[in-house]
């Protein structure tokens, strides 16, 4: 390639063998157009002279040592800004999902977990998304919101996208009761006594109509005898 570029330089040279060109092919081969050998020309020592970065395999091209940026967005902004879009359509089918409203973005950190009751409440949600004076805003302020929501109530940053990323779409997760305490006990058909006991059977499940009202047998021997069998056989 060297060779090529020095090629191309060499015919681009004027005729009198001097100017700009020429100073840079001398530079580059350390000889001149008339082949005799020549020290580096101040412009090519200025060119080697410039500091460059190596590059790593994967990483931008650079310009003169400093990274070019990325023309696309990491892997955990594109999902993070997805779970952006998908939560600002929820209970919304006319919205184009730039942009979210504050409900929005509580019903999807009470789903990440981030909404506690307890270090961090709606109250404080409310606080911070009313300083952008709009119902509804869009990923880069919504982006500076949770920055300073979390800051002021010292909650990890990264931790707090983590669990926005992974708590899955909209909807999702699933409440799971646990029969304790209270509930269990009055839940639990064994203790029970009187007339409420003959509500269930053995295995606690309610016997409906049936456990509610007492039937008496009236067959009888005449008219108007009832209970059979109920009555004291010594008589």
């Amino acid at each position: 390639i060297q060779h090529m570029l020095l090629e191309y330089l060499l015919q681009m040279a004027d005729s009198s063998g001097e100017g700009p060109v020429k100073e840079l092919v001398d530079g580059i081969s350390g000889i001149n157009v008339d082949g005799k050998a020549e020290p580096k020309s101040p412009v090519m020592e200025d060119v080697l002279k410039t500091p460059t970065t190596p590059a790593t395999p994967g990483s931008p091209i650079s310009v003169n040592g400093t990274p070019s940026s990325p023309g696309t967005p990491t892997k955990d902004g594109k999902t993070l800004l997805g779970q952006f879009k998908a939560f600002s359509k929820f209970g919304d089918p006319k919205s184009d999902g730039k942009s979210i409203t504050l409900s929005q973005s509580d019903k999807w950190m009470k789903q990440a977990g981030l909404i506690d009751g307890k270090k961090i409440t709606t109250t404080d949600t409310g606080i911070y998304f009313k300083k952008f004076k709009s119902l509804k805003i869009g990923f880069a302020d919504w982006q500076k919101f949770l920055a300073e929501l979390t800051k002021t109530k010292q909650f990890d940053l990264a931790e707090a996208k983590e669990k926005l990323i992974s708590c899955g779409p909209p909807g999702t997760r699933v409440k799971v009761s646990h029969s304790t305490g209270v509930y269990d006990r009055l839940t639990n058909t064994n203790n029970f006594t009187g007339t409420h006991k003959e509500r269930f059977d053995g295995s606690g499940r309610g016997k409906g109509l049936e456990g509610r009202r007492e039937k008496s047998d009236s067959g009888g021997y005449v008219q108007g005898y009832k209970n059979r069998n109920s009555y004291d056989q010594s008589h």
